[in-house]
């Protein structure tokens, strides 16, 4: 059983798991079969509890987080288990979010054009998250990753080309949304978190610790210009 689930039958659980969870809560959308799942089980490989949230047709990856100094956060990775071939996903989806990650399939356009629609509804339900948006199965025809897709770029959110089969940017996309709903989740204002992806979007972090010491720089920065005004 999960930490701090109910003991009071599945459904109770999965109320629990639904609301009651004090984790970092990373949501994954996109068409069926565009690579969702094989996303998360390349990044956590074996180190995770998957919780098959039945009543909801969800399922939830239970992960741990360690930061730079050696902290524990508790992190809920959340997969839609086939619910979005009903094109649009359950409102406990959404709930309580703190960052997204839009995944389309390079290998069908269809995948790429759907981004519109996922992207609408997400804003409906949680509106501002943090949101990176990652082309899955380059692995199939790496030429594809000197096309240009315009949909994130309009946006202004982070653009990542990925591949579940090789593992191609699949850590580093997980350790940014993490990190930018940690910020989200301390302090949800629109401007600091986009700019807190605009920076980690514009410079390249091989290292969790780049990533925080880029969080860090922009928080300070934030903090004198306040002192200034």
């Amino acid at each position: 059983m999960a930490d701090g689930a109910s003991t009071s039958g599945p459904q109770g659980e999965e109320l629990t798991l639904l609301t009651g969870s004090d984790a970092i809560k990373i949501i994954l959308l996109g068409d069926s079969a565009v690579g969702k799942s094989k996303l998360v089980e390349r990044f956590l490989l074996d180190n995770y509890k998957p919780h098959q949230l039945s009543t909801y047709a969800l399922t939830l990856y239970r992960y741990n987080f360690k930061t730079q100094d050696g902290k524990s956060v508790p992190c809920d990775i959340w997969d839609t288990a086939g619910q979005e071939r009903f094109n649009s996903m359950h409102s406990s989806y959404y709930y309580r979010a703190h960052a997204c990650i839009m995944v389309f399939d390079v290998t069908r356009k269809v995948t790429y054009k759907n981004l519109e629609k996922w992207y609408d509804e997400l804003q409906d339900n949680c509106k501002g998250i943090p949101t990176l948006v990652v082309a899955n199965k380059i692995d199939i025809d790496y030429k594809v990753t000197s096309k240009s897709f315009n949909f994130a770029a309009k946006r202004k959110l982070p653009f990542f080309f990925v591949s579940a089969s090789d593992g191609t940017n699949v850590v580093k996309i997980f350790n940014m949304a993490i990190m930018a709903g940690m910020r989200w989740k301390a302090a949800p204002k629109d401007d600091f978190y986009q700019e807190v992806l605009d920076l980690l979007g514009e410079i390249s972090m091989d290292t969790r610790k780049q990533l925080e010491d880029a969080v860090k720089a922009l928080e300070d920065e934030k903090d004198k210009d306040g002192e200034g005004q």
